[in-house]
């Protein structure tokens, strides 16, 4: 709790603008050619498996950040180090903008690249959301048996589970803003008790709690891998999970970005399959840092960065759209720009657009979001156990995730890339895509039938 006030209180002071938030990209890396030819001293071997199965190439971006330059940068008056990212070899820091400067002038470092962007390029204005309005409007019902029924059926997920496709042996990681009581959690006490709870960590505090602040993720891990029986079943609860804390909840800093990308990275390592990020990005605190519609590209932003380096790496990415649909800035945020993320948008219990989902297109002109799930009136489990419902895309998106999983478990060789299509193609929009509702509401019968018939691709 200490750690937590005190980070809340530095997050809080108005000696935070005095500061400035940066990434710094370094040169290179140590051992490089060393650690790709014996790729278990940077990964586990489920990672290695996993990218055989998929032909994903193991490169220098899996090599570890030089920890060398870490420890210089940490010693470095004025600048404190609060993330990393081996994709993108860079390290996000926070000092004042002389001291960040006086950083190009080290021989390990290549570039700069400042949070308030008017002192790369320009400046942007704007006011900071509260992403988790919509999601904090629950309302606590009593269900009978199959609560999660229409979110279920909705997208024929039913039918993958009738075929034994429930997640089992596929590893999926929820990042999001805090999972208090898990362990005891009624939920998820079959994956608790099957050890399917493969790990845990708080990218914030640097710790294997992950209570973070509030409940929000423990909400959406229960739309994948939530069971009670006779009440609640989630759209992949077979699965096997990682749990990771990436969002501080009392504020909004760009530093959760380079915390999510740090989150994707271990993911990667760790063997994962499909992330579920209920989680988007525009506006900041501090509003030098906040993203414009002509940031929201797909290359732009350190989370839409990250993302393409996941996908590259072979993993599947969904995220929730955002709850903007009905504000001044109605499209869908970071990461969910980016062109290697399955973004969700949300629909009510009969399949029509409610209208705080985010739409699209991207500033590129790219459909966004990608496909639609139940987010108006989700069931979803509470932290203490009960069924209830709450309604905004960060539970359209953990539906949908435990679905793709499901889908996935029946062909896992086939690429990430290819079943993504798979999805969007099912869609009941797909050959006439709208900016609400991007491809439409996926029917996963039908893209189980089209996997399994599927003739593989040998390049993409």
């Amino acid at each position: 709790m200490k750690k937590i006030l005190l980070l809340l209180a530095v997050f809080a002071t108005p000696f935070m603008y005095s500061q400035q938030d940066a990434l710094v990209f370094l040169l290179d890396k140590e051992d490089v050619a060393t650690s790709i030819a014996n790729p278990i001293s940077i990964m586990t071997q489920e990672a290695i498996d996993r990218k055989a199965l998929q032909n994903t190439t193991i490169d220098d971006r899996d090599v570890p950040v030089n920890e060398a330059y870490i420890t210089q940068l940490k010693n470095t008056l004025g600048i404190s180090v609060h993330a990393k990212s081996k994709w993108m070899n860079a390290v996000y820091v926070r000092g004042s903008q002389m001291d960040i400067d006086d950083l190009l002038g080290e021989d390990y470092v290549s570039s700069v690249e400042f949070m308030d962007k008017s002192l790369n390029f320009r400046s942007i204005t704007g006011a900071t959301p509260d992403k988790f309005a919509i999601e904090n409007q629950q309302s606590k019902i009593t269900y009978n048996y199959g609560a999660a029924a229409n979110q279920t059926t909705m997208l024929k997920v039913d039918y993958l589970h009738e075929q034994d496709f429930n997640g089992d042996g596929m590893v999926v990681a929820v990042l999001d803003s805090g999972f208090p009581n898990v362990i005891n959690n009624p939920a998820f006490s079959h994956i608790v008790s099957d050890g399917r709870l493969l790990g845990t960590y708080d990218f914030a505090l640097r710790q294997e709690n992950v209570d973070g602040t509030g409940s929000h993720g423990a909400q959406t891990f229960s739309d994948i891998g939530g069971f009670i029986s006779g009440q609640f079943v989630g759209t992949a609860p077979e699965a096997s999970f990682y749990l990771f804390r990436t969002e501080f909840g009392p504020s909004e800093n760009p530093v959760e970005e380079a915390w999510w990308v740090e989150a994707l990275e271990r993911s990667d390592s760790l063997g994962v399959d499909v992330v579920n990020t209920s989680l988007g990005y525009r506006g900041y605190d501090n509003s030098a840092y906040d993203h414009s519609y002509e940031d929201l590209d797909g290359q732009t932003t350190i989370g839409a960065r990250g993302a393409n380096h996941a996908f590259d790496k072979g993993m599947i990415l969904v995220t929730s759209a955002g709850n903007g649909g009905s504000s001044g800035f109605p499209f869908v945020g970071t990461p969910g720009d980016s062109p290697g993320m399955l973004t969700i948008g949300a629909v009510d219990s009969d399949g029509d657009y409610v209208s705080f989902s985010s739409i699209g297109p991207t500033i590129d002109g790219r459909v966004k979001p990608d496909v639609m799930a139940q987010g108006r009136n989700a069931a979803v489990v509470s932290s203490n156990g009960n069924v209830t419902t709450s309604n905004g895309t960060s539970f359209s998106s953990p539906i949908m995730a435990g679905a793709v999983a499901s889908l996935w478990q029946a062909r896992p060789e086939v690429p990430n890339a290819q079943i993504m299509q798979v999805v969007r193609e099912s869609a009941h929009l797909f050959n006439n895509p709208t900016d609400r509702m991007g491809y439409g509401i996926p029917n996963f019968e039908d893209a189980l039938n089209n996997l399994l018939f599927l003739e593989q691709k040998t390049s993409y």
